[in-house]
């Protein structure tokens, strides 16, 4: 496994660190580790984006790769997996105006087979990109099980379709639950479900299901509550306006950021508008992988770039004033003053009592050669 879980605050993951229990918090998916010790796991939500597109599909895949992101997802659900009345119907602002559609066209259009997923993850393999889904039913499963994705997604929607998941275990591929609209107990019958199935390799997602998601929702302080109680990788699924929001989960200890993305927000679509731009991406990447090098290790000491500070800056014991040889140090002949190459401030007891060999000069930086033995 990899080293030690460092810059969280997170109790109980530093536990399972140090007992060697480092699974639960740390999982492998393609080539690339998650966990609070690695480079954190940006992955760009294309969803339904590419509107039944494989052009755009494969164009969303570069751009996401262009932008940074460490992995695209998509989604492979069967409409009528979740859809029977196809009286339902979906309002949402696209293009700039508000459209008013039937649920079951709106998803039917960009569904994707099972060939056509294939073809999406062997030209994400060649960018060097990881491909992952999220399924809505064991035939969805499958598809992806078929492929060899590295990774798999349950939706915020699906948390409580028990049996799914336990499917989703039971593939022992590693697993992503989304938790938007749920409650503690809910989570816990997810991850109860998936680990009782065998599933091992798990990482739980704070989420906000709304579109977008208002700032005084987005509750980051419950990524806290969710690695205390799960013991497992935790990340922020993002679906807030801009950057800000994700940034700031990892620098909180997200292992795991996934944000909406688009080539082009005037497209058609439901998720267009608060999906974020190549640029918006490229910007969130680049402050993630600046927080990535700033997490650095949980032992307090003085880092690599304040030790020569600490020999400048810090403070020694030198003579207060001159002081002739013979002369008894008391407290009073002893001054603290820079650079901090000597005897520090609390050990100036060592010097009091003591007769001086030689004459000092004030400024006089005391230690040992300059006592009577």
């Amino acid at each position: 496994m990899r080293t030690t879980p460092r810059g969280s605050c997170w109790k109980n993951v530093h536990r399972l660190a140090e007992t060697g229990q480092k699974n639960a918090a740390e999982i492998k998916a393609g080539k690339h580790w998650i966990g609070l010790a690695d480079p954190c796991f940006v992955a760009a939500e294309i969803g339904i984006n590419h509107n039944g597109d494989m052009a755009l599909a494969r164009g969303m895949i570069d751009a996401a790769v262009e932008a940074g992101a460490t992995a695209v997802k998509f989604q492979n659900y069967r409409t009528e997996d979740f859809l029977s009345d196809r009286s339902l119907t979906y309002e949402y602002v696209s293009q700039g105006r508000t459209v008013v559609e039937p649920q079951f066209d709106m998803f039917k259009r960009c569904e994707l087979n099972r060939d056509q997923l294939r073809l999406l993850k062997r030209h994400a393999e060649e960018r060097n990109v990881e491909f992952f889904s999220t399924p809505t039913g064991e035939e969805g499963l499958e598809d992806l099980v078929a492929i060899g994705v590295p990774l798999l997604k349950n939706g915020s929607d699906y948390l409580g379709h028990l049996p799914l998941i336990r499917s989703m275990a039971r593939s022992r591929i590693p697993t992503v639950l989304s938790t938007g609209m749920a409650t503690l107990g809910e989570i816990e019958d997810a991850v109860s479900a998936f680990r009782e199935a065998g599933g091992t390799e798990l990482v739980v997602l704070h989420c906000v299901s709304a579109y977008p998601a208002p700032d005084g929702d987005v509750h980051l302080r419950k990524m806290a509550t969710l690695a205390a109680t799960f013991g497992c990788a935790i990340g922020f699924s993002d679906h807030t306006w801009g950057t800000l929001a994700a940034v700031s989960a990892r620098a909180m200890g997200a292992c795991f950021i996934e944000k909406h993305f688009t080539t082009d927000r005037g497209l058609p679509g439901p998720d267009q508008r608060f999906s974020s731009t190549p640029e918006e991406l490229a910007e969130l990447v680049r402050s993630v992988r600046r927080i990535d090098s700033m997490m650095g290790d949980s032992v307090v000491g003085p880092a690599a770039s304040e030790l020569k500070g600490r020999e400048d800056y810090r403070l020694s014991c030198v003579a207060a004033r001159d002081l002739p040889a013979g002369h008894v140090i008391a407290e009073r002949d002893i001054a603290y003053r820079r650079p901090g190459n000597g005897l520090p401030p609390k050990l100036a007891g060592r010097l009091v009592g003591h007769e001086l060999a030689v004459a000092v000069p004030k400024g006089h930086v005391l230690g040992q050669a300059d006592l009577v033995a």
